[in-house]
C-alpha cells in the first residue's frame, strides 16, 4: 500500500484564489482593501525568507501589504511603539510580528501588545481562549491549514481518533481544539508521553508537530491512517543540505492512506491561512461577514 500525497500546494492555491476574489469584491462594493502589516526586526535568513513569501503573496491576493523591516537593535520599547501605532491605523486590518525574535525583546508583551482584532497570527490570548470556548475567533495560521487539508482528504472526521504528537502553544494545543469541534476523540502527545510509538498506532488520523527530524516512523502507523506532518526541519546528510519533516516519509508512505510530503505540504496552507485571516478581520472592522461579502 502507497499513500496517496495531499498536495498543500493546489490547496493553498484555491484558498488564495478565494482570498483574492473576496478582496476583490470587498474593495468594488464597500470600497475596502484588506491590510497587512508585516513586521520583520533582525535578518535572520530564514525569517527573511518567510516575509518576502508573504508580502508578495499578499499583493497576488489583492491586499495591501505593508511592510516594516527593523534592525537588530530594535529596542522592546520601539517595537511596542510600532504596534501601538499599528493598532490604531484603520487602513492595517492584520498584524503579523515574525518570530523568533532577538533575545532581547520579550515575545509575550509583543503578543500581548497586537490588538485581539489585528491578530491574524491568533496568539493573542484573548483569541486562545475564544478558540478554547468553541467561539469565532481568528485561528492560528497552521493548526487551521491543518484542518483544511483533513476536511478535504477524509469524508469525515466525526469520531476518529486523532494523536497529535506536540503540545505546543502555536500547533499543538489549538490544533487539539480544532479537532475537537470536529468531533474526533483527541490524544495530545508530548516528550513525556509513555509508549509514544503504541499510543500513535491507535491513531485514525496523525499530526507530528514536534520539531523532531523523523521522529515518527513507518512501525508507528495505522494501515490507511491520515499522516500530516507539520515539521520542516534543516538537515545535512552526505554533504548535502535538505529539508525533512517530523515524520521518516519513505516509511511512513508505504503504511498510511494519505500523508503530506515536506516541503508542499502544511507550509503553504500557513500563509494561505494568513491571507484569509486578514480578510476576515478586515470585514470585522467594518461589521461584514464573509458570507456578505460575497
Amino acid at each position: 500500500m502507497t499513500a496517496s500525497l495531499i498536495d498543500g500546494k493546489a490547496h493553498a492555491a484555491k484558498l488564495r484564489a478565494d482570498v483574492r476574489h473576496q478582496a476583490t469584491r470587498l474593495l468594488q462594493e464597500y470600497g475596502l482593501q484588506p491590510g497587512l502589516a508585516i513586521v520583520l526586526v533582525g535578518s535572520d535568513p530564514a525569517s527573511d525568507v518567510y516575509v518576502r513569501n508573504k508580502v508578495r503573496q499578499a499583493a497576488e491576493a489583492g491586499l495591501a501589504s505593508l511592510e516594516h523591516r527593523l534592525p537588530t537593535e530594535t529596542s522592546e520599547a520601539e517595537l511596542l511603539a510600532l504596534i501601538e501605532q499599528l493598532n490604531g491605523d484603520p487602513a492595517v486590518h492584520g498584524i503579523l510580528v515574525q518570530l523568533p525574535l532577538p533575545a532581547h525583546i520579550n515575545e509575550s508583551k509583543v503578543i500581548h501588545a497586537i490588538a485581539p482584532s489585528k491578530d491574524v497570527d491568533g496568539f493573542h490570548p484573548i483569541n486562545v481562549g475564544q478558540l478554547s470556548a468553541g467561539q469565532e475567533t481568528l485561528i492560528p495560521c497552521t493548526p487551521y491549514g491543518v484542518l483544511l487539508l483533513l476536511r478535504n482528504t477524509l469524508p469525515s472526521l466525526e469520531g476518529l481518533h486523532a494523536v497529535i504528537v506536540g503540545r505546543s502553544n502555536i500547533v499543538g494545543k489549538p490544533m487539539a481544539q480544532l479537532l475537537l469541534s470536529e468531533h474526533c476523540t483527541v490524544t495530545l502527545t508530548h516528550s513525556r508521553t509513555r509508549n509514544l510509538a503504541n499510543v500513535v498506532r491507535g491513531a485514525d488520523i496523525v499530526i507530528a508537530a514536534v520539531g523532531k527530524p523523523r521522529l515518527v516512523r513507518g512501525d508507528w502507523i495505522k494501515p490507511g491512517a491520515c499522516v500530516i506532518d507539520v515539521g520542516i526541519n534543516r538537515v545535512v546528510e552526505n554533504g548535502e543540505p535538505y529539508l525533512v519533516g517530523d515524520v521518516a516519509f519513505n516509511e511512513v508512505v508505504e503504511i498510511a492512506g494519505a500523508i503530506t510530503p515536506v516541503p508542499g505540504g502544511v507550509g503553504p496552507m500557513t500563509i494561505a491561512c494568513l491571507l484569509r485571516n486578514t480578510l476576515i478581520a478586515a470585514c470585522g472592522s467594518r461589521g461584514i461577514t464573509l458570507s456578505n461579502a460575497l
